[in-house]
């Protein structure tokens, strides 16, 4: 695997794309500029690695925008040291940029195949989240609670084992709705059975499956 000028040119490209359309967290800028995209792609598709778009990973599954990527992570409002839990692993991207800025990252992915490769991957490059198969739906209670959860999967509806796995003053991001566009949401639980809920606009994402993880 070969990170050379041009790689690292693309992604500085890249980042400025990522900035003009309105993230402003310098260190979430500089996690995209400082992973190389490119690994998490098949090598003859290197010329899509740094657009500003998706692209298919297999199973199913997308690599996600870089765009989505970062609004994602600021709504998130990462701070080094938080304990996160992430549902939908995927090709481990946007667990690498939470690693990147110092949290603990806790990742959960249900298609067996895309799970192994990425566990097997990720290690490779550098980084070593925590990785669990199984579903997304429940969580991960045996390591709850959580400061933060990020779903990087269009989700039907808020996952009420989620919501029970954070702490008090956690926050939660989640693209919800059942059609093809959901609507990201960011959910602070201020008590114990007590939410706030902000909208920040429309996304598509692939569907966050439920039922039994997939062999």
């Amino acid at each position: 695997m070969i990170d050379n000028y041009r790689h690292k040119g693309l992604r500085k490209q890249l980042v400025s794309t990522v900035k003009q359309k309105g993230i402003k967290d310098e260190a979430i800028l500089n996690a995209i500029e400082s992973i190389p995209r490119h690994f998490f792609m098949d090598s003859s598709f290197l010329e899509f690695a740094y657009q500003d778009k998706a692209f298919p990973i297999g199973s199913g599954q997308t690599i996600s925008q870089p765009y989505t990527v970062a609004f994602q992570t600021e709504l998130l409002e990462v701070k080094k040291g938080d304990k996160i839990l992430e549902v939908g692993t995927g090709s481990g991207y946007q667990a690498c940029v939470l690693v990147k800025l110092g949290a603990k990252v806790f990742t959960i992915e249900r298609q067996r195949k895309l799970y192994q490769k990425t566990k097997e991957f990720l290690p490779k490059i550098g980084y070593r989240p925590k990785m669990f198969y199984g579903d997304g739906y429940k969580g991960l209670p045996t390591f709850a609670p959580f400061d933060k959860v990020i779903i990087t999967a269009g989700a039907p509806y808020v996952p009420q084992d989620l919501l029970d796995q954070m702490n008090i003053g956690g926050i939660m991001v989640i693209p919800e709705g059942e059609g093809e566009v959901q609507t990201m949401k960011r959910i602070t639980k201020i008590g114990e059975s007590e939410y706030k809920t902000e909208e920040f606009g429309s996304f598509k994402f692939v569907p966050l499956l439920q039922n039994k993880a997939n062999d």
